[in-house]
């Protein structure tokens, strides 16, 4: 049985090979991202795998239903860029990997909170200089600061427990609460009052129609002055035009972005010797207090291990009519 890959890196071939010699698929590898544009090049294949910013329209899915597709996987566990209906009209099943370590993306929020807090970035830049003064570094405890935690599924939560272990209050906003945080301290809340009381803000939430651009001027206005912003979920979270007033009116007084809503054309790749067009990127980039990583906060060893695994396992299950053990994972 064949697998194709789209956006296909180095990291992902060297993890589903490895996994790969439990299954014996045919593996073939693109680096492109899969659209409209390179969809025809699917040839007998059971399955396609894709990735964050592959675009499975209703035009594509019908293209790979013509062509005998049966899966699409993603390896990842969001599933904004699918159009789910068009798969299910077309009878293809669409899994991903709900869960493969909420730990990796929760650890790296705290990671980006505290280079810009500390900023441990630009200290470590000035001793390789020779330059040992303390003079612009100045940070703040987050021991006692109130911190809000917008969606608790398996990231949030995680993120939430760090939390709790530096001291801090944590505020949380979910459609659904969880028992279990309740009990541990974490304290629910609407999201005017969270965003009103909140010294960090954090977002662990999917991107849907409901939630596009949630963080906007109007929402922007109810927060403290100087807050602070980590999004490690979905670039289409925040209105990116809002975000940028803000932090210039010094509303917001510092961001971390591990996503971007334009991040397609920008992100896995090498642009160092490209002219960017992007504005909005450049301005971002401009200022001091904003810090920004490429999608990185899943990637770690452990996490790429367990996509690699639960991907695999799940083509395999669906391939043979079975239902892989993890519901979670179906999506169609």
């Amino acid at each position: 049985m064949k697998i194709i890959f789209f956006s296909a890196k180095p990291y992902d071939k060297e993890f589903f090979n490895r996994f790969n010699q439990t299954y014996d698929f045919e593996i073939e590898y693109h680096e492109t991202h899969l659209g409209p544009h390179i969809v025809n090049i699917v040839q007998d294949a059971e399955a396609i795998c894709v990735f964050v910013n592959d675009k499975l329209t209703e035009k594509v899915i019908q293209v790979l239903a013509d062509k005998g597709v049966k899966v699409i996987a993603l390896r990842c566990a969001g599933f904004n860029n699918v159009d789910l209906e068009a798969a299910k009209r077309f009878g293809i099943t669409v899994c991903r990997v709900p869960a493969y370590s909420p730990e990796a993306v929760a650890e790296h929020a705290l990671a980006m909170l505290q280079t810009i807090n500390r900023k441990t970035h630009k200290a470590y830049n000035r001793v390789r200089e020779q330059n040992f003064a303390l003079n612009g570094l100045l940070g703040f405890n987050l021991h006692g600061k109130t911190v809000g935690i917008i969606g608790t599924g398996k990231i949030g939560k995680a993120f939430a427990q760090i939390m709790l272990g530096f001291g801090c209050k944590v505020l949380a906003y979910d459609l659904y609460p969880d028992d279990k945080l309740k009990e541990k301290g974490i304290t629910y809340v609407s999201l005017e009052e969270l965003l009103e009381t909140s010294d960090i803000v954090s977002l662990h939430c999917p991107l849907t129609k409901e939630n596009h651009y949630f963080i906007n001027k109007e929402t922007l206005a109810l927060t403290k002055r100087g807050i602070v912003i980590i999004n490690t979920s979905r670039g289409g979270l925040i209105n990116t035009n809002d975000i940028i007033q803000a932090l210039t009116s010094q509303q917001v007084g510092a961001l971390c972005i591990d996503v971007y809503e334009q991040e397609e054309k920008l992100f896995f790749r090498d642009l160092s010797t490209n002219i960017i067009d992007d504005d909005n990127i450049h301005r971002l980039m401009s200022y001091p207090n904003v810090l920004i990583t490429a999608h990185q906060a899943f990637f770690t060893e452990e996490a790429l291990s367990e996509i690699a695994q639960v991907t695999l396992h799940s083509i395999d299950q669906i391939l043979k009519g079975n239902k892989p053990e993890d519901k979670t994972t179906l999506l169609t």
